[in-house]
């Protein structure tokens, strides 16, 4: 597979991509293939997120020497950037005096990380109990704006909102200029559905802070949510252009390309995403969309068939499929796919209707009408007009 992926990014894929490899390698459990990957892709390639992420391979593997050394690597070419990989290999040695010291100078840089994602770190559990843990949280690492800001994120996160308002009130009263308040409007903006001003704001932070890596993919979402695909996907391309190593960047992408009908495009992402990821049900299903936007019912049967077979109890796929056959007009293998579903989830009111169609296509009524009672009875309103055309006598 690594040779395979090596072979096709040298035709002239971005060197992201082999960032991207690298990190599904090491999703899988298989960072020895990262290792490889990466190490191929660094003799053209001379960055230190090369170094990061094959440090982070070694340390998958449990070669702490070969990772320190990537980090350290890491470290010349970008100052501080491997502080916070050195931090947890020292804590997972058990070394607390080493790992602090590494964390503090990652703290005091531009890669520092929030404080919930170093408290929910695995790396950092065998430090809870140890005295230089509790004295580097003595120190006041996060100004106030940033203390704001994950209360906000909290309050939004468990159905808050009033409260999300009541602290950004506070907050933007006493910081207004500050990112870190427009980040947050942001935020609310969002959870309040009003999705314009969001991207307005967001929109003002990126052109000023062009390096946000945080407000730019709030940036994609909230654009997304308005309604403008084609903005949204300008906005994943630039963050695939800085670097950032998420391959779930490429299948946000792929369904806006999707909607603007863009659908090469979107196949190529795709494409892409299942190199990384063979099998992932979500591309699977988009590659199925995909092909049907562009016309190629075969070719979508195949990606959704794909997906039956190796998500047999997931009534998604089976939905996927059926649709596919009910735009075809394939009455009876569309009702059998419906008709799986339902098995597995009986309380979709759309598959009840739609399966309904079908039957009565099939010339079976009765079937067709007791359907449409289910969908009439869980909240479809659009099963009354063949309910009273065909089923009431």
């Amino acid at each position: 597979m690594a040779f395979s992926f090596i072979t096709i990014l040298a035709a002239g894929q971005k060197p992201v991509f082999y960032l991207m490899k690298g990190k599904a390698f090491i999703d899988a459990g298989n960072p020895g293939e990262a290792v490889s990957v990466l190490t191929s892709a660094m003799k053209d390639n001379h960055d230190a997120s090369f170094y990061l992420w094959r440090g982070e391979a070694y340390l998958a593997k449990g070669d702490f020497s070969s990772a320190i050394d990537d980090f350290n690597s890491a470290n010349k070419m970008t100052a501080a950037s491997g502080e916070y990989g050195l931090a947890r290999i020292y804590a997972m040695r058990n070394d607390a005096a080493t790992a602090v010291y590494h964390l503090e100078l990652s703290m005091r840089s531009p890669f520092r990380k929030n404080e919930k994602e170093i408290l929910t770190d695995p790396s950092f559990a065998l430090l809870e109990n140890k005295a230089e843990w509790r004295q580097f949280w003595k120190k006041d690492w996060y100004s106030t704006p940033e203390k704001r800001v994950a209360e906000i994120e909290y309050n939004i996160s468990t159905g808050n909102l009033a409260e999300a308002k009541n602290i950004f009130r506070a907050l933007s009263s006493s910081y207004p200029d500050d990112v870190v308040t427009g980040y947050s409007s942001a935020l609310i903006s969002i959870a309040g559905s009003m999705y314009g001003d969001a991207v307005r704001t967001l929109t003002r932070i990126v052109s000023e802070n062009p390096g946000d890596i945080k407000c730019l993919r709030l940036l994609a979402s909230a654009q997304e949510l308005s309604g403008n695909p084609a903005g949204a996907s300008a906005s994943y391309t630039r963050l695939i252009d800085m670097n950032v190593a998420d391959p779930e960047l490429l299948l946000s992408r792929a369904g806006c390309y999707r909607k603007t009908g863009e659908t090469e495009k979107a196949m190529d992402d795709i494409t892409m995403y299942l190199e990384f990821y063979p099998g992932n049900k979500k591309a699977l299903s988009l590659a199925g969309k995909a092909a049907s936007a562009a016309g190629d019912n075969i070719l979508a049967l195949s990606y959704f068939s794909e997906n039956v077979r190796l998500h047999p109890n997931d009534p998604e796929c089976f939905i996927d499929r059926a649709n596919s056959y009910f735009m075809s007009r394939s009455w009876e293998w569309a009702a059998k796919d419906y008709g799986m579903s339902l098995d597995l989830q009986p309380g979709n009111a759309e598959v009840w209707l739609n399966n309904g169609i079908s039957l009565l296509n099939m010339g079976k009524t009765e079937d067709a009408c007791y359907n449409f009672r289910k969908a009439f009875i869980l909240g479809n309103r659009n099963s009354t007009e063949y309910l009273g055309k065909y089923c009431i006598k």
